[in-house]
């Protein structure tokens, strides 16, 4: 079978070649706009832009199953229009079965959000792929190893309201897509890809102050002064919006859905927070 990673060059992409890899068997394509950066022999890599659909029609062709990983941009109104041009090409270049990683919350906002791009693509797939399974990954885990580190210093964890998230692994939401690219009996599955435990922002800071040693706490923040918290540190505007729609998705409860998937489709149980922020912790020590 000829599966094909797109999006191959980030953290997931490459958890999840990994993950195809070690199932052997199987032809692995590696499409990215930075081919030459993956260096993996056991792969082919190909050169595929989410911005140039003629990049993308060729790495496609061929291609027995294909897994679209939403691109790096943030901004709004960005993601939607590249699922589509990605579902377009795969469909043309007669891709048997299609995988999306899309995000649990996702539903049809009026605003312009990262929720509303998933919306859009989601949308699209089904209406035009034969045969697709969509994969609604809660927030990621490590991202949230990331924020513990940066407040550290501040010994406070913030929220946008009294939060409830479903922590899940970069690794487990890769095995179980390559669990969904390699298997049978998928097509037409929405997939909650969730980690073993629904966290509080209480609860949450818990677990970061365990795995620290020492207290960290909890605190709600209106978002103007979120923003401006942001702002002073210095980070881009962009990732200042992403980090306050996130904040404000999981004081909605949007990434709170507690699944099986994951168990299900990689018959192992996924790892909880605790365990990706001691692995964060001593990489960073390290």
């Amino acid at each position: 079978m000829k599966i094909g990673v797109s999006g191959a060059n980030g953290k997931l992409g490459r958890s999840t070649i990994a993950n195809l890899i070690a199932r052997d068997g199987h032809e692995v394509f590696a499409i990215s706009r930075t081919p030459d950066a993956i260096s993996t022999a056991a792969v082919t890599t190909c050169f595929g832009d989410y911005d140039d659909p003629a990049s993308l029609a060729g790495a496609y062709a061929g291609l027995d199953s294909l897994l679209i990983i939403p691109s790096a941009d943030l901004r709004p109104d960005i993601r939607g229009p590249q699922f589509i041009r990605a579902i377009d090409a795969a469909v043309a270049a007669g891709v048997g079965r299609i995988v999306m990683v899309s995000a649990q919350g996702t539903r049809k906002v009026m605003t312009p959000s990262m929720a509303n791009d998933y919306w859009i693509g989601e949308q699209h797939l089904i209406a035009n792929a034969p045969n697709w399974t969509i994969l609604r990954p809660s927030f990621h885990a490590e991202a949230m190893a990331q924020e513990a580190q940066l407040s550290t210093a501040h010994g406070v964890l913030t929220g946008l309201g009294e939060e409830s998230v479903a922590y899940v692994s970069r690794d487990d939401l890769a095995a179980a897509a390559a669990a969904v690219l390699t298997g049978e009996g998928h097509d037409g599955a929405i997939y909650q890809i969730s980690g073993p435990e629904r966290l509080t922002g209480r609860e949450k800071a818990a677990h970061v102050s365990a795995v620290l040693g020492r207290e960290i706490g909890f605190i709600v923040m209106e978002e103007a002064a979120l923003r401006d918290g942001l702002n002073q540190a210095g980070i881009p505007a962009t990732f200042v919006d992403a980090i306050v729609e996130g904040k404000r998705e999981a004081a909605s409860h949007n990434y709170d859905y507690l699944s099986g998937d994951v168990e299900r489709l990689t018959g192992r149980k996924p790892r909880n927070l605790s365990a990706v922020l001691a692995e964060a912790l001593i990489a960073e020590a390290a």
